[in-house]
């Protein structure tokens, strides 16, 4: 999906705690060109990587009580621009997320093995 990547993309990424949605910011990031360490920006809300073939905005809005907080951290800027946005737990702020955000969901199915995810990709 990186590679594929035109850039102005918002992904939505659901599920629960270890489902997946790091992992797959890290997968994202070496498609986009990106050789960084991705880590899930927690307490920062959002890191930037610009040194791919795109800027990847991650963001983690686990923390985010309140909708104004997004506010903060200048997400309009980040969901409409030029680069790609990947949102952890983003039904968290759905009403901001534009239309066209691309929901990604992440399923863990303990009775099939410790590693088994099960990812659904649609809008």
């Amino acid at each position: 999906m990186g590679r594929a990547a035109t850039g102005g993309e918002v992904y939505a990424l659901v599920g629960g705690l270890a489902a997946g949605k790091t992992a797959f910011a890290r997968g994202f990031a070496r498609g986009l060109g990106i050789d960084a360490d991705i880590t899930s920006p927690t307490f920062g809300i959002v890191n930037e990587y610009r040194h791919g073939s795109l800027p990847l905005y991650h963001f983690d809005v686990y923390r985010i009580k309140h909708i104004q907080e997004m506010e903060d951290t200048g997400y309009e800027d980040y969901f409409w621009g030029g680069g790609i946005s990947l949102v952890e737990w983003a039904d968290i702020i759905r009403e901001l997320l534009p239309p066209s955000a691309v929901f990604v969901r992440f399923e863990c199915d303990i009775d099939r093995g410790e590693d088994y995810r099960r990812i659904e990709v649609g809008i």
